[in-house]
């Protein structure tokens, strides 16, 4: 086959003189943009790329904005709201990441940027990463404090079991729970327990029965499955709605190998639905052996009671004062007639001591008394309205006088005044 002539050599700087030079057409940059934007996008329809995730910004719109970086290199890129709201777990900076999805071109601001798709953790599953996630961040409010969790009571009669009504866990809860007691009543509470929405409505399930009277215990249960079928029991909706609950709450999701939030959230997990059966009950066996011991016990208790009862009633009739009553009267009456004498003496030592004392405040009075001065030939002597005079100065011609003595009362006139 001929080789072609070259219309260039490129061996030789000079241009051959029988080729004229052709004028160039230039282009908008809107349309230079286009044609990138059509070649990059062809060529780069679906690629995988990963990165390490900066400058992340989750826009109140529902979109996120982040740049995929590695040691040499930056790339933007956006994740749409329908994808965003995909994600099962939350980006943060740092991540590493594997992303799915097309590069394309923003022709406002002439960049290149890819539009993920698809995306997960690098070295990790995204459901568990989620599940690493939410864990940590709602143990950091104490909802998986064993300090909130309650107890069962004592006498179960009421059990609300959240499930779905045709599932194989609660078959095995029913079988157990009916073989081993006839004294529990269970209320089925249907609900989804895979698949979207499956969360939310056990949530209310729960929420629900917090209105019921009578309910002694909640049971969550359903089978075993892969973490994408348990994903519903890791739901923050449902995690919450289990830990406000006041009523207790036992977890029996999936097989002894599967851990769900809402085994870390439940008051009780139980490892499956029979085991869950198990726990709240006990057998009506076992109740009557118990109720038997039981009669036994309070039989002797009783028995050891009437004996020790009659025991202090012998010793009672035993006693002397049953026999010869007459005889501590005797020494009542004779202990009587001590005290008796003791207190008239006493009495009579006090009137003659009280009658001393008052012989002897009287002569003190009568000495203090005005009438015994009187009686020595004093007298005393007042104005008409009763007033002592103790000076002559105090009277004027005419004035009433009153002169006590000892054995009376005299009334005059001044004629006179003298000073």
């Amino acid at each position: 086959m001929p080789s072609a002539t070259p219309l260039f050599d490129f061996n030789h700087t000079e241009v051959p003189e029988t080729i004229a030079p052709q004028p160039a057409v230039p282009l908008s940059v809107s349309e230079l943009t286009a044609q990138v934007q059509s070649l990059i996008e062809k060529q780069f329809d679906n690629i995988w790329v990963v990165g390490q995730v900066s400058n992340l910004t989750y826009h109140r719109s529902g979109h996120v904005y982040l740049t995929l970086k590695d040691d040499g290199a930056q790339l933007p890129a956006v994740v749409w709201k329908t994808s965003a709201a995909k994600l099962k777990f939350r980006l943060k900076d740092g991540m590493e990441i594997v992303c799915q999805g097309r590069l394309t071109v923003f022709p406002p601001h002439g960049k290149y940027q890819m539009v993920i798709t698809e995306l997960q953790p690098k070295g990790i599953g995204p459901l568990e990463l989620a599940f690493q996630q939410l864990r940590d961040k709602l143990a950091a409010e104490g909802l998986f404090e064993p300090a909130r969790k309650k107890r069962l009571p004592p006498t179960i009669r009421r059990v609300a079991v959240i499930t779905s009504p045709t599932g194989a866990a609660v078959k095995d809860f029913l079988q157990i729970l009916t073989r081993r007691t006839k004294l529990i009543d269970v209320l089925i509470v249907p609900a989804k327990v895979q698949g979207d929405g499956a969360a939310e409505e056990i949530a209310q399930a729960v929420r629900r029965v917090q209105d019921l009277a009578g309910i002694d215990c909640i049971v969550i249960t359903r089978g075993g499955g892969s973490m994408e079928d348990l994903w519903a029991f890791n739901e923050e909706a449902l995690v919450r709605a289990v830990a406000a609950s006041s009523i207790p709450v036992v977890s029996a999701v999936g097989h002894e190998i599967d851990v769900t939030l809402c085994d870390f959230a439940a008051d009780i997990r139980a490892a499956t639905p029979s085991e869950a059966a198990e726990r709240l009950s006990r057998e009506d066996a076992d109740r009557y052996r118990e109720l038997q011991q039981i009669n036994r016990h309070l039989n002797d208790l009783i028995g050891r009671q009437h004996r020790i009862a009659s025991e202090k009633l012998k010793s009672v009739v035993r006693h002397p004062i049953f026999r010869r009553p007459e005889q501590m009267l005797e020494g009542r009456r004779y202990l009587l007639g001590v005290y008796e004498e003791r207190l008239d003496r006493l009495m009579e030592h006090r009137l003659k001591s009280v009658r001393e004392r008052l012989g002897k405040a009287s002569a003190s009075l009568e000495a203090l008394s005005p009438l015994s001065i009187l009686a020595r030939g004093y007298t005393l002597t007042e104005d008409a309205e009763g007033k002592l005079l103790c000076s002559a100065g105090e009277l004027r011609s005419g004035d009433v006088l009153r002169t006590r003595f000892a054995d009376g009362i005299v009334e005059s006139r001044v004629v006179s005044e003298r000073r």
